[in-house]
């Protein structure tokens, strides 16, 4: 049987923690930020955890991870 490929997409956005869950980078700070007030952006700066449904389709884009 073939080796399966890791999806690139996903490969580039979710990073695998030491127990095994997916950390990513928050949204909403593309643009429109000066009306966000600092603590919402500094909030936003720090990676997230993702959540168990999401996790169970990244697990299976990102098989060798």
């Amino acid at each position: 049987m073939p080796k399966m490929k890791t999806h690139r997409g996903a490969a580039k956005r979710f990073r695998r923690t030491a127990r095994g869950r997916f950390k990513h980078q928050r949204s909403n700070r593309g643009h429109l930020n000066e009306k966000k007030n600092a603590k919402r952006m500094r909030r936003l700066r720090q990676p997230a955890v993702l959540g168990a449904a999401d996790t169970r389709t990244v697990r299976k884009l990102l098989p060798y991870q």
